[in-house]
């Protein structure tokens, strides 16, 4: 439970706010705004679209108005305020990430989490901390967003990405409850889309023929109070599998029963032994042999579930973990489910899959006129039989400014200007698009490329500045010329 706020609180936060306007001031922060504006068909064209105003979305924006790229503008599908998965489909109690890491916080202490909860809290409260509550982590993200004054755009989402013939990036949206679409026009585009990067939630195919109103993805809204009394399944072993069958027993399921596909539970978090700077800054530059390797290790070696999310589950009485029983088969009958594991068949009335997600961008409405043309790690390299991996050949295969990358030369010379930021980048540029330890690293690796091309693009501009600018420093009075012929005086 939170703790209780209070007026000396909110005067903290003041503090706290204030404490920030003065660290951004002595570093000169933001710069000053360089881009020349960019007009077509009489409107301003943004500088840099951001789809997604999650974290990872948040981040990127926020470095890049420090690099004073100031036209830019994100959009987001959801509410104002539930942004990312933490109120909508999250289900665990607390992060996973140890409450010290930084964050989004783009290397201003000001701005930490740690900074945000002590201004309010107090730092024995801080100490007394044990995870930070997942609800709270999303109030800290609001904060984050409204203390930088960060232009988001909400109940949108983007039903086409267009690349036009004159270079620009056209973004068709629709804004909930408009019938008609809108376009704007955008230099660069981010695709800050999370966990589900370019895909979407994967769900086996013995699940595709079930009734819609009896399953669901880990990812979907799922009606837990109207799992009372009712058995469920839930496939998998991650966290959110413990976390969606937590949920679903405190709503009081008759009986939860948890198909797991492994004949153990991973114990595990291979990455979190090896995480570094070196890892964070090292890992793009690796040769692709090498890339795959870490990654399909990783993978093949799972993260294992928090201990308090296998604990929140295993206390009750009626929960029961399957191993080394993954779904063979499932029929839908008139009142329930079947389903079959090499273990055993089962009668339920709801099955939820945390099954995770999958990246392959053709499955994608909004992508359908680029997806042709991205390239994927599959088009070009071949693991060998032994590291064969579909998920990460199905990874977009990125360029060093988290850009996109032609399958034929020529075919799509738009997809240097549509970055990847997201989970699918992790292949080309390991984890620095969306879990929390990293994102600072990887916003400021984005931004940094988007200023140099959009100064790149320019230079026609800043070289005609350049010859322009004629403020002199110097008068002209300041000195003589030792060497100048003397004016005689024949007077």
């Amino acid at each position: 439970m939170s703790p209780t706020l209070s007026p000396a609180h909110n005067d903290g936060l003041a503090a706290l706010e204030a404490r920030l306007r003065e660290d951004l001031a002595w570093l000169e922060l933001p710069a000053p705004a360089w881009v020349p504006p960019r007009y077509a068909e009489y409107t301003r064209v943004l500088d840099v679209a951001i789809i997604g105003a999650g974290m990872a979305g948040l981040t990127a924006a926020a470095e890049l108005r420090m690099l004073g790229i100031e036209h830019i503008q994100l959009f987001d599908q959801a509410n104002a305020g539930h942004e990312g998965p933490w109120v909508t489909y999250a289900r665990m109690n607390t992060l996973r990430s140890p409450k010290q890491l930084t964050g989004p916080a783009l290397r201003f202490p000001a701005l930490t989490f740690r900074a945000w909860y002590e201004a309010q809290f107090g730092r024995g409260q801080w100490e007394a901390l044990n995870k930070i509550p997942r609800t709270q982590w999303m109030d800290y993200l609001r904060w984050y967003r409204k203390v930088l004054a960060l232009p988001v755009i909400n109940d949108t989402h983007v039903v086409r990405l267009q690349p036009r013939e004159d270079g620009l990036l056209a973004l068709e949206l629709r804004t909930s409850g408009d019938a008609q679409t809108h376009t704007v026009l955008a230099r660069h585009v981010v695709l800050a889309t999370g966990r589900e990067g370019l895909g979407g939630a994967y769900v086996p195919a013995v699940a595709r023929h079930l009734p819609a109103h009896r399953h669901a993805h880990s990812s979907d809204a799922i009606d837990f109070d109207a799992l009372r009394g009712r058995r469920v399944g839930v496939v998998g072993a991650s966290a959110s599998a413990f976390d969606n069958a937590a949920c679903a027993l405190e709503a009081g399921a008759a009986r939860v029963d948890m198909f797991i596909r492994r004949s153990e539970l991973p114990r595990i978090n291979k990455l979190t032994g090896i995480g570094s700077p070196g890892l964070v800054h090292g890992f793009m530059h690796l040769p692709d042999a090498w890339k795959w390797r870490f990654l399909h290790y990783s993978a093949q070696s799972q993260t294992p579930p928090p201990r308090d999310s296998v604990l929140r589950v295993t206390r009750h009485e009626n929960a029961y973990l399957h191993l080394g029983s993954p779904i063979t088969h499932a029929d839908a009958h008139a009142d329930e489910l079947a389903i079959d594991t090499p273990k055993g068949r089962y009668r339920l009335d709801y099955l939820i899959f945390a099954t995770g997600f999958h990246s392959e961008i053709d499955t994608r409405d909004e992508f359908a006129v680029i997806a042709p043309h991205v390239r994927r790690w599959r088009d070009r390299f071949d693991p060998g039989a032994e590291l064969d991996n579909e998920e990460l050949a199905s990874s977009p295969d990125l360029d060093s400014r988290f850009a996109f990358q032609e399958r034929v030369p020529g075919g799509c010379p738009a997809l240097a200007r549509i970055h990847c930021f997201n989970h699918a980048a992790s292949l080309s540029h390991g984890k620095v698009a969306g879990d929390i330890p990293a994102i600072s690293d990887g916003a400021q690796r984005l931004a940094r490329a988007i200023a140099s091309m959009l100064f790149d693009a320019d230079r026609d501009s800043h070289y005609a500045a350049l010859q322009a600018f004629d403020k002199a420093e110097l008068a002209g009075d300041e000195w003589t010329d030792a060497d100048a012929p003397s004016v005689i005086d024949e007077s």
